[in-house]
């Protein structure tokens, strides 16, 4: 895919995590988790550069020797955006620049999702994209699993890890999944750095809503492309089946 626009796809990882301490470097397939999300973005075939961008040498050490471009970035910032900026201005991104926050454990990514996310990028409004899949109520009690609800535009009205919408009748609505990727225009991205977290962030610990708070439209996109991020060690397992069925090898 060809776009007027320079497109730069950058995966933010950090060592620290509460749930899963060195997370990026977790082995999947005989490769570390930040490998199998660079591999798909290259597939994907529609980015100017992509680079892995990181606080920890330990991380870096292990991209370099993977071949994965890397970049330090500072150790204290507040979300994966903001680390996401810090690579972006380091490689030069222009304003007419488009920005793709690529999560660095969602390791069974679909490739075309990345097209999806960035045809949008058309209409001049567009500031923001995300994706989305429908998935069962089932799913939706998951609090790993994060929901949102949209207008009728597709532009988001609301993202929570708590099932919405309530079915108050007991008539079962359309859940939808979001799916951690985040497309911005380089202006968007720095106004949403300078905004500073807000209290619905950090309600919900989802920094999106920063975006909402202060009449940011995210538009939405809808896929059937389902992933498996890995939230916990308990979900390697089930992402490299995911990878072994959806890539396989020879």
């Amino acid at each position: 895919m060809t776009t007027p626009f320079p497109c730069y796809g950058i995966i933010p990882a950090r060592y620290e995590s509460s749930r899963f301490p060195g997370k990026p470097l977790a082995d999947i397939l005989g490769k570390p988790m930040f490998w199998h999300v660079y591999q798909r973005a290259l597939e994907a075939d529609c980015f100017t550069r992509v680079v892995l961008a990181t606080d920890d040498s330990r991380i870096r050490g292990a991209a370099e020797k993977q071949g994965v471009p890397v970049l330090m970035t500072r150790p204290d910032h507040a979300s994966g955006t903001d680390r996401v900026l810090e690579a972006a201005e380091a490689l030069q991104v222009p304003d007419n620049g488009v920005v793709v926050n690529i999560q660095g454990d969602e390791p069974a990514l679909d490739p075309a999702i990345f097209s999806a996310l960035l045809a949008p990028f058309a209409d001049s409004g567009v500031r923001v994209t995300s994706p989305m899949s429908s998935f069962s109520a089932a799913e939706a009690q998951n609090p790993d699993l994060v929901k949102v609800v949209v207008a009728t535009n597709m532009d988001a009205l609301y993202f929570s890890r708590a099932p919405i919408p309530f079915a108050r009748d007991r008539v079962e609505p359309q859940y939808f999944c979001h799916i951690g990727l985040y497309a911005f225009r380089m202006v968007t991205l720095q106004q949403f750095v300078a905004l500073g977290r807000g209290t619905l962030e950090s309600a919900e610990k989802l920094e999106q809503l920063r975006l909402l708070e202060n009449n940011i439209p995210i538009r939405m996109v809808l896929t059937r492309h389902r992933s498996c991020g890995v939230d916990r060690p308990e979900d390697l397992e089930k992402a490299a089946a995911l990878i072994v069925e959806k890539f396989p090898v020879g």
